[in-house]
């Protein structure tokens, strides 16, 4: 057995414990700025003052260690990932990328490996916004982009964001703090678990992400006319769900067409009735490409031929706009080092783009960033199903101490 089987065990075993920190009896649920987060971050930061780093928790709620290097003055590097999980989640979305790095950092300590920079390890308080509705919360207070609006944001119980802090011990006006600095930033490297079938696909246990896709969503309605179901003539019905049926095909096609994904994943139908003829449909339309103009020319195709669809159908379309965010591009140079330390350990460096959102969005304004997906079952997340193999973690954690001590 090799020391990185002896880590990943630790990581498995560590990922089983934190996964039990819940706010739910019944599944695994942990959200920004409630008790089980604080209960977390101090679990959590327990194991990283075992590996030997400096700890502290910053004004957003956002965990930190650091491993420093022996020179005062070396700039330095973050490695990061989420600890908050959606409700009903899986143990390893985001902390993976989080316990493995401790792992590492433990071993380098134990073995005296000096850095010529010093290594910062964050836990993000909030990616997933599944409290707020409002995404990468934890990782957007390092670059300084929380807007003052977001103080009367509010969670299921009329919560706001300004009281949330407040009760777990910090401060809205305070949040300015968290922002780090730039001036020695070198780059940040994110290890996640793919959330999709690609490397189980390949029979690979890791790769290196291209790009994180950019992603719009639009709450679409359709409005026709509601009528008996057994006295309207088929030629003169204004059915609005008929309609959108024809407008999701043509989304599935014209994203086909452009090489993109498009996905309608909710309907709201009125009156819904079983003898009434549909008056009134609302659909979500979530678009996303790692390439901003491919995504931009579906959707301009896709609105053009589903207002065809409307007018042809006798029924009004609305659309409004509920989330945007460009695509990232991984940076060249630090892609260059993961696909070389996965070379190193025997496997194919295999390059895919992530078509889920990552902290690394949020960090890529203010430096250079990477990331390394390992294998994940049947590519199922946000699912108490998701499962990963404790060789890939073995695998990964090698792959994590060939790029480290590469990255200078």
């Amino acid at each position: 057995m090799t020391h990185f089987d002896k880590l990943a065990q630790q990581v498995m075993s560590r990922c089983d414990e934190l996964g039990q920190i819940s706010q739910s009896d019944e599944n695994l649920d942990r959200r920004y700025l409630t008790p089980e987060h604080k209960q977390a971050n101090q679990l959590v930061g327990e194991w990283m003052s075992q590996a030997g780093m400096k700890t502290w928790q910053d004004e957003a709620g956002n965990l930190w260690g650091r491993l420093e290097s022996s020179t005062p003055n070396a700039p330095r590097y973050l490695l990061g990932s989420h600890l908050d999980t959606v409700p009903n989640g899986g143990k390893y979305d985001g902390m993976l990328g989080v316990l493995a790095p401790i792992s590492l950092i433990h071993y380098f300590n134990e073995q005296g490996v000096e850095l010529p920079f010093h290594l910062e390890l964050v836990g993000f308080g909030d990616e997933e916004g599944t409290r707020f509705r409002s995404t990468l919360l934890g990782s957007r207070a390092l670059t300084g982009k929380w807007p003052q609006e977001w103080a009367e944001l509010v969670d299921e119980d009329e919560i706001t964001l300004r009281e949330a802090l407040t009760n777990f011990g910090l401060d809205f006006d305070a949040i300015p703090n968290a922002t780090i600095s730039t001036d020695d930033l070198l780059g940040y490297l994110e290890l996640h678990i793919e959330q999709g079938p690609v490397l189980e696909d390949e029979d690979l246990p890791v790769g290196v992400v291209s790009a994180i896709a950019g992603a719009k969503r639009f709450e679409m309605n359709i409005k026709g006319m509601a009528g008996h179901a057994g006295t309207v003539p088929m030629p003169l019905r204004q059915d609005a769900l008929c309609a959108a049926s024809e407008m999701i095909l043509v989304i599935e096609r014209i994203a086909q067409e452009h090489g993109i994904v498009a996905t309608v994943g909710q309907i709201n139908n009125r009156p819904n009735g079983v003898n009434v003829i549909s008056g009134n449909t609302s659909i979500s339309l979530d678009i996303r490409s790692e390439f901003d103009d491919k995504r931009d020319a579906g959707l301009a195709q896709i609105f053009e031929e589903i207002q065809a669809i409307a007018d042809r159908r006798n029924v009004t379309l609305d659309k409004k706009q509920t989330h945007a965010a460009d695509a990232v591009h991984c940076d060249q140079r630090l892609q260059g080092v993961l696909r070389d330390a996965i070379e190193k350990t025997g496997y194919q460096a295999r390059t895919l783009p992530s078509g889920a959102g990552h902290d690394a969005m949020a960090i890529a304004d203010i430096c250079p960033v990477a990331m390394l997906f390992m294998r994940c079952d049947k590519g199922i997340s946000h699912n108490p199903a998701e499962a990963i193999m404790e060789s890939d973690v073995a695998v990964t954690l090698e792959v994590l101490e060939h790029a480290i001590k590469n990255l200078g």
